[in-house]
């Protein structure tokens, strides 16, 4: 278990591997994913029982984590480096012909951590209501948590997965939605608003949550409430405020960042904001 600081700690540092990331290929997804540094670095710190080596597909016997908003890959490849599922040093081939480290999470490179391809939005809640229900089946007491954003609930899948898992009663599932109300090209409210989110999941039959989500010691507080609340016939959805592009002043709140890289400037500028003592990579 890591103290409020030591996330902090490590919040910052997987904030700058984001921004060095994205901006050594000139692409990638730097907004989404400097949102929801907090929240990757919790769970996979001081909430989920997993072990990452030897790396299990099946992910028997452990918690189990999908990322169904797959752009933000940056986040979790440093997310999952830092909880020990591969060498930080390969975090500097991100995007890049041969690596592991895709654009979008894939698994035929194999990489450790990676149980699902989600490149294609709206698909991963879909995976991550078979998973919960393929333990419960197998007597394994662990969860699922799964991540979503909030954009893609524009993609009728994630409905269909919302009304089977309520109606099957798949209380082992955690799913998060990142609510930052941005998606590519604009706000969400004005691309295609969907106004009382909590009571759209609450009708098919959801236990529903609220979070602040960059702050790392109110997202521990309500993923242990998530956790408190689950196994008891409904499945568990966080609504979870998170500022697009957290952490860099000139990234947040704007839709414009969801997609585009820093320039040389604006990467120091970034990293100025970002000081950490854990190393990069």
């Amino acid at each position: 278990m890591k103290t409020p600081q030591e996330l902090k700690d490590i919040v910052s540092q997987v904030r700058r591997d984001i921004v060095r990331m994205v901006h050594a290929v000139q692409s990638g997804h730097p907004g989404g994913s400097l949102g929801c540094a907090e929240y990757f670095t919790v769970l996979y710190h001081n909430i989920m029982d997993y072990t990452p080596v030897p790396f299990s597909m099946e992910g028997k016997n452990e918690d189990v984590f999908i990322l169904s908003n797959g752009h933000i890959s940056p986040v979790f490849y440093s997310s999952l480096a830092h909880a020990g599922y591969f060498d930080k040093s390969e975090l500097a081939t991100f995007r890049k012909i041969g690596s592991r480290l895709q654009g979008h999470p894939a698994t035929e490179e194999g990489l450790p951590g990676i149980r699902v391809a989600s490149g294609s939005l709206g698909q991963g809640l879909s995976v991550a209501v078979g998973l919960a229900q393929s333990k419960s089946l197998n007597a394994d007491s662990h969860y699922v948590y799964a991540l979503m954003g909030d954009g893609e609930l524009q993609e009728g899948q994630n409905w269909e997965a919302i009304m089977y898992a309520g109606h099957n009663k798949v209380d082992n599932l955690i799913a998060t939605v990142d609510f930052n109300k941005q998606q590519i090209d604009g706000s969400t409210t004005d691309i295609m608003g969907f106004d009382e989110l909590r009571s759209k999941f609450e009708a098919f039959g959801w236990l529903v949550l609220d979070m602040e989500g960059n702050d790392v010691e109110q997202v521990e507080a309500g993923l242990n409430k998530a956790k408190e609340a689950a196994n008891n016939g409904k499945p568990v959805v966080i609504l979870m405020t998170t500022e697009m592009g957290n952490g860099v002043d000139f990234m947040m709140g704007s839709h414009e960042w969801h997609g585009i890289a820093p320039n040389d400037e604006q990467l120091a500028s970034a990293l100025n904001q970002n000081v950490a003592t854990l190393g990069d990579y």
